[in-house]
């Protein structure tokens, strides 16, 4: 039990992650990005998908492809950094979601989300639902530890197919668009 706790004790890697956090916010703002939705007040879940509030609230179920990352970002440290503490590995995880979350929120990204993708309306997140997507991100990044390797892939295929069947998108969805846009895809996403 003492290891556990040194390991995620570290209060350094602890205020670091939450300096990033706060940095992040505020270069998203300098990006153009709102603070909160338009319509003046934050809601904790919105569960639209394709409307006008989706990644203007706190969560969303994009929120879903955040926590993925998490995932990812758990065996990515488990291939390359196993000996680096837990708390240190954690800070990883938060810096990398949050350099994420800044290129995502750039003019290139979102108009390429908008000529791509089904996100016709997409104007990117706010920062708010940013916060949102790193605090997911970390979440998922700790349950893939809780989990363990097999496991949490297995619950990665079981979100995945989730997004799929209920959003009609998904992380593996979303990345493919963003790359080799498929029309037919596209069509279906819209329910065409």
């Amino acid at each position: 039990m003492r290891a556990i706790g040194e390991q995620i004790g570290d209060w350094r890697a602890w205020t670091l992650a939450a300096a990033t956090v706060f940095a992040t916010a505020w270069q998203l703002h300098f990006q153009g990005r709102r603070w909160i939705c338009d319509c003046g007040y934050v809601l904790f879940w919105t569960g639209e998908a394709w409307g006008g509030a989706t990644s203007q609230h706190l969560f969303d179920p994009y929120s879903f492809t955040h926590l993925l990352h998490g995932f990812m970002f758990s065996w990515l440290w488990l291939a390359v950094a196993h000996r680096v503490s837990l708390v240190w590995q954690g800070f990883g995880v938060v810096a990398l979601e949050c350099a994420w979350e800044i290129i995502e929120n750039t003019d290139f990204v979102i108009d390429r989300y908008r000529e791509a993708t089904a996100a016709l309306g997409y104007r990117g997140d706010t920062v708010i639902n940013s916060v949102g997507d790193i605090i997911f991100c970390a979440v998922g990044f700790a349950l893939a530890r809780l989990l363990g390797p097999w496991r949490s892939l297995a619950a990665f295929a079981i979100v995945e197919t989730a997004l799929i069947v209920f959003v009609r998108d998904s992380l593996l969805l979303n990345l493919l668009m963003l790359v080799w846009p498929v029309d037919g895809i596209k069509h279906w996403q819209l329910g065409r």
